[in-house]
This record gives structure tokens, C-alpha cells and sequence, in this order.
């Protein structure tokens, strides 16, 4: 293949070479001179010296592959002896040697000679947090030995999650940055955390299923952008989620089947821009939501078929704009969702199917909506539970 393509740029620039001079023929010749020999035979050994040429800068080119990838099998087989040490150091029974482990597979991760190499390490970290793991309400009580061995393991996953989270603070075009990397945190038990300011930028993260009962997970300021985000039938029982000022941008964050019994899940001030955050199918039976001031432009937030049921959503201050909100087919028993204050500039507020049999959702002190805001429902009188500012009449179609 070399010595094709060698052949074909030469002719390539002896035709080019043709044209650009204009000749229309080539001059014979009876008698060779000297000097017409001596031309040719510094042209024999021309194409000589090419074709050798040629053919070293082949073999160096094999031999450099070859060296690259022994080089590569040298750093895999030294990478997976490290690896081997530090998972068998979170084995141990010492939470000291545990940490070792954890920090020994960060650092594993950030020189692994290959992408899927640090995932794999990633993975573990994961893996790891999904270990069976009970909150501090369900030791027994006055035992010492037992809050003692809680706490070291306690130490252990919250060190785990800040270095995720420190780690997905650094730029995209850094070294050791995680963004893009998929994180599995299915079923884990959360009994406090600090995500604050990470980036998940592209990838896959997980939290289905994730139980947050106890302490604060800390969601301040992350950045969500063209990730797929996934607290499908998570659990909010207690304790506090924050995701104050967080940003979604692109991507999709799903907090479908998703269970708000107890404890604050604040999305203060956060921002949606063109991306979408479902909550269809949700239960809202206690506790409170809160998006207070939070920014909407365009994209959509979804309460399809909800059900709320004695919780407090609040949506006051929030604004509006171009956003779909989307409560079709959502069931209102108790509790209140609150839109007061609200901004609305375009979008759609959809009720389309709703059933409400108590509780409240007010709209009394929103401002810069019209009827056209509110999609009819059915043709049906509004409900005495949807409380609505002066200038929004029923819709009659």
C-alpha cells in the first residue's frame, strides 16, 4: 500500500508538473550522450534510494507501533497489579485501609492509560456506595461498638462521594476530569453527601431507586448539561436534598415514580434551559418541594399523572418562560402546590384530565399570564381547588 501510494503522488506531480510547463511531447532521441546516461543512471539509483527510503520509514513506523503497544501493554498490566491491591484493600475490616483503597483507586483512575480503564475504577467507587448500608436510625440502640463501626463506614462512602464530586469540578479539558463518565449510584443509601458544583456534562448518572432518609445531600450549583440523570423511584423520606442553583441544560433528569414522603427537596433558584425534568407518575404525600425563584426558559417540567397527597410544591417567585408545565392527568387529594408570584411569558400550563378532590394549587398572585396560558380541561368548570388571578376566566372550549 506504501509503495502504491508513493507511485501514485509521483505521477500525481509529474502530471501536474506536464501541465503547469505546457509540453505537448516528448523529444527523441537517436544516440545517447554521456550526459543523457549519466541522467539515467543517477535516476535508476534515485528510485533506488526511494524505495529504500520507502521501506524504512515503513518498518519505523511498525516498529513504533509495536513499542506503543507494548508500552501499553506494560502500563495495563502495571495498572491492573495496582488495581488488584487497592480493591482488596476495601476488603479489609480496618476503615483506615479503606480509605487507602478509595484514594488508591481515584489515583488509579486519573493515570489509567485508557478510558474504559477508568471507568472500571469508577465503577468500583460505585459499586462500593451500593453495598447493603443501614442509616444511624436503624442501629440499635446503646451500642457503642455498632455506632462506632457505622461512623468509620460513614466516613468511607462520604469520602468516596467527595472525591467524585471533586473530581467532576474540574474542566473538560483537564487530565483527571470524570465529565462523561457514568456513575451508578442504583439503590444507594444516602445519609448526607457533598455533590456541590460538580458538572455532569454528557454520560450516564444514576440514582434510581436511591433512598435519601437522614442528613443533607448537598446538589448546590451542579450542572446539569446533556446528561442523562436518572431518580426514577427514588425515595425522599426525610433529611434534605438541595439542588439551590443548579443548572439543566440540554439532557434529561427523570424523577419518575419518585416518592416525596417526608423531609425538603429544594431546587431554589435553580435553572432550566431547553432541557426536561419529569416527575410523571410521582407521589407527593409529605414533605415539601420547593423551586422558589427558580428560572425556567423553554423546556419543560412534567407532573403527568402525579399524585399529590397532603406535600407542599412551591413554585413561588419562580419564572416562566417559553417553559410547558405539564399537570395532565395529575391527581390533587390534599397539600398545596403554590405558583405565587410566578412570572409567566408564553409556554403552556397543562391540567388536561386532572382530578381534583382536595388541596389547593393557586395561581392567585401570578403575573404576566393570560387565558391562553391555561390549556382547557375538557370543557369542564374549574375546579374549587385551582385558585386563579383576576384576569384568568374559565376557559369555555
Amino acid at each position: 500500500m506504501a509503495f502504491v501510494a508513493a507511485l501514485a503522488v509521483a505521477a500525481a506531480v509529474f502530471l501536474t508538473g506536464w501541465g503547469l510547463l505546457g509540453a505537448r511531447g516528448l523529444k527523441a532521441e537517436h544516440e545517447l550522450t554521456s550526459r543523457t546516461l549519466f541522467d539515467l543512471v543517477k535516476l535508476s539509483f534515485g528510485v533506488v534510494a526511494g524505495a529504500g527510503a520507502l521501506v524504512a520509514l515503513v518498518v519505523a513506523y511498525r516498529r513504533q507501533r509495536v513499542d506503543e503497544d507494548g508500552a501499553l501493554r506494560d502500563a495495563t498490566r502495571l495498572h491492573t497489579e495496582r488495581f488488584t491491591t487497592a480493591v482488596s484493600q476495601l476488603g479489609e475490616a480496618s476503615a483506615a485501609v479503606r480509605l487507602g483503597g478509595v484514594h488508591a483507586l481515584a489515583g488509579l483512575a486519573d493515570d489509567a492509560p485508557t478510558r474504559d480503564l477508568r471507568q472500571t475504577c469508577i465503577d468500583v467507587l460505585c459499586a462500593y456506595l451500593r453495598l447493603p448500608y443501614a442509616s444511624m436510625a436503624d442501629l440499635p440502640p446503646d451500642d457503642a461498638e455498632a455506632l462506632h463501626t457505622h461512623q468509620s463506614l460513614r466516613e468511607v462512602r462520604h469520602t468516596i462521594i467527595r472525591l467524585i464530586r471533586d473530581h467532576l469540578r474540574l474542566p473538560t479539558d483537564h487530565p483527571h476530569t470524570w465529565q462523561g463518565q457514568d456513575f451508578d449510584f442504583t439503590d444507594v443509601v444516602f445519609d448526607g453527601g457533598d455533590f456541590s458544583y460538580a458538572k455532569f456534562s454528557g454520560g450516564t448518572v444514576n440514582f434510581q431507586g436511591a433512598a435519601f432518609s437522614i442528613g443533607m445531600v448537598n446538589f448546590q450549583g451542579v450542572e446539569f448539561s446533556g446528561a442523562t440523570v436518572n431518580f426514577s423511584f427514588a425515595r425522599f423520606s426525610g433529611g434534605r436534598a438541595d439542588f439551590g442553583r443548579s443548572e439543566f441544560s440540554g439532557g434529561t433528569v427523570s424523577f419518575n415514580g419518585a416518592r416525596f414522603s417526608g423531609g425538603m427537596v429544594r431546587f431554589d433558584r435553580a435553572g432550566l434551559r431547553s432541557g426536561t425534568v419529569n416527575f410523571r407518575n410521582s407521589l407527593f404525600s409529605g414533605g415539601r418541594v420547593h423551586f422558589g425563584r427558580a428560572g425556567f426558559r423553554g423546556g419543560t417540567i412534567n407532573f403527568h399523572g402525579s399524585l399529590f397527597r397532603g406535600a407542599s410544591v412551591n413554585f413561588h417567585g419562580s419564572e416562566f418562560s417559553g417553559t410547558t408545565v405539564n399537570f395532565a392527568r395529575a391527581r390533587f387529594s390534599g397539600g398545596r402546590v403554590d405558583f405565587g408570584r410566578a412570572g409567566f411569558r408564553g409556554g403552556t400550563i397543562n391540567f388536561h384530565g386532572s382530578l381534583f378532590r382536595g388541596g389547593t394549587v393557586d395561581f392567585s398572585r401570578a403575573g404576566g399570564a393570560t387565558p391562553g396560558n391555561l390549556v382547557p380541561m375538557d370543557g369542564r368548570p374549574l375546579p374549587t381547588g385551582l385558585s386563579l388571578p383576576p384576569e384568568w376566566h374559565a376557559p369555555t372550549s
